[in-house]
């Protein structure tokens, strides 16, 4: 179970019938939003308030590594393209919508909805 803490770090709860570990996988340093597993769960976009986005894979467990900074507007939300785990699509709250290749951080596409957007 991974699960994230008002102050930006991510922990993993390994439950094992009525025992259960708790490890702090990362400190991401900015509240977290939202955590999204790929489709094969091998990789874990953690998205902040403040609109950054982050990988985390857990089979490395290392460091969580910062994938997309927030510049003009900031990312509202993010997902994975299935199927595989190697694109994103990410929304911004002025409406631009961007595909990244997630290994580089490379943008590939985008598309300007031309209207503002909110979560409800």
């Amino acid at each position: 179970l991974y699960f994230s803490a008002q102050e930006g770090m991510l922990f993993f709860y390994d439950i094992n019938g009525l025992q259960y570990e708790m490890k702090i996988c990362a400190d991401i340093l900015q509240p977290i939003s939202s955590l999204i597993f790929s489709p094969d769960y091998t990789t874990l976009l953690v998205v902040t308030d403040q609109g950054t986005v982050y990988t985390y894979k857990p089979a490395h467990s290392g460091e969580a590594v910062k994938l997309l900074d927030a510049c003009s507007s900031c990312f509202l939300a993010a997902d994975f393209l299935t199927p595989g785990d190697k694109y994103c699509v990410s929304v911004t709250i002025s409406g631009e919508v961007q595909v990244w290749f997630l290994e580089d951080g490379t943008c590939l596409s985008k598309l300007n909805l031309d209207i503002e957007v909110q979560v409800n």
